[in-house]
């Protein structure tokens, strides 16, 4: 036994004692290393995540790797098994495919690195702690916000990824809100349209395409994120649409603000990314420790539960941007100032 290692003999009794070698104690208070897996770092939102979620575990004395993989799943399953080859101690997992993230958990936990699923829940995976906002109340938001100014009319969808288990939660908080009009028939979907990707240059194409066969005027359009509503407003602007149809959205991008206040989109729904961020990196720490994490609640995610920490997302306008993202910093009025005419800046300083 390595006993010169140790700096006190009653220490090491204990380790004899307990059958564990003393300096395996004293190296429990090395750095504790955190992984973050990120499948891809494109949309605006992401970066801020990666910087705010990287401060806070430096701040709390723990070492990050982050590996981006440009969305290739193949590619994602080889940085993570590099990540849990090189030593960490906890692994916090953002995945591009929902539904075939299963190996990564399965990889980390041969190691007995504890997983945290970031922002998307692992379906139907044994995560330690998934980490996101409520999406279901994300959806509920941007539903009510368009059917309290359009409680009648046509009503086209326009979803997420269909690989992304969240795009299904966002869809199901809409129609809570949706199906009793719908039934109703105050409320009709001329189309159900579902983004690969989450991409806006998809988005734009689909929605080009559906309203070359509209039977009648299209009154609102509940997409589910930024990204994918700047598509859709795309192709409203070039049938002369834009600003007539309604538009909602998620994340709060700069852009999705500047059409606040254009007039283009009624509504985004905002997440305070930053607190999401530390808060998944507070919980990493922890879960390297082995502590418990605190706060916490369950969700179902297939056959089983998912002990869960769920953030409250915020429906903006125009008319509580001042009190919610720029309050808070994470838009600024001069920069969204830049993206507007003139005669639209009275409204953006109300």
């Amino acid at each position: 036994m390595q006993l010169g290692r140790c700096r006190s003999g009653i220490v090491v009794l204990l380790g004899i004692f307990l059958g564990v070698p003393a300096w395996c104690q004293i190296s429990n208070k090395k750095e504790v290393k955190i992984g973050f897996s990120i499948e891809n770092t494109r949309g605006e939102r992401w970066q801020t995540d990666l910087d705010e979620f990287q401060q806070r575990a430096h701040d709390l004395g723990a070492a990050v790797v982050i590996r981006s993989a440009d969305g290739d799943d193949d590619l994602q399953f080889r940085q993570v098994k590099e990540m849990l080859a090189s030593g960490i101690n906890a692994l916090v997992f953002l995945p591009h495919d929902t539904g075939k993230a299963r190996r990564f958990i399965e990889a980390a936990h041969a190691k007995h690195v504890p997983v945290i699923s970031y922002d998307r829940l692992v379906a139907n995976a044994p995560v330690d702690l998934y980490v996101g906002f409520d999406l279901f109340s994300v959806g509920r938001l941007q539903a009510e916000t368009l059917v309290e100014r359009a409680p009648k009319g046509n009503y086209l969808l326009l979803g997420g990824s269909p690989l992304d288990v969240n795009s299904k939660v966002v869809r199901a908080g809409q129609m809570k809100v949706l199906r009793p009009l719908i039934e109703h028939g105050d409320i009709k979907v001329v189309q159900d349209i579902w983004v690969p990707e989450w991409s806006p240059t998809e988005a734009y194409m689909l929605v080009s395409q559906a309203l070359q066969h509209l039977d009648g005027p299209l009154t609102a359009i509940v997409a589910s994120n930024d990204g994918i509503a700047g598509g859709a407003i795309q192709a409203l602007d070039d049938q002369h649409l834009s600003g007539k149809v309604l538009v909602s959205g998620q994340d709060s991008d700069l852009a999705a603000i500047e059409r606040l206040f254009e007039g283009t989109q009624l509504m985004t729904v905002y997440k305070p990314v930053g607190h999401e961020a530390r808060t998944a990196a507070e919980a990493a720490v922890r879960l390297a420790k082995h502590q418990d994490v605190e706060n916490s609640t369950v969700v179902v995610n297939g056959p089983q539960t998912t002990k869960s920490i769920l953030l409250t997302p915020i429906a903006v306008t125009a008319e509580n941007a001042k009190d919610t993202v720029f309050k808070d910093g994470f838009q600024n009025v001069e920069t969204v100032k830049k993206g507007l005419s003139k005669d639209k800046w009275a409204a953006l300083e109300k």
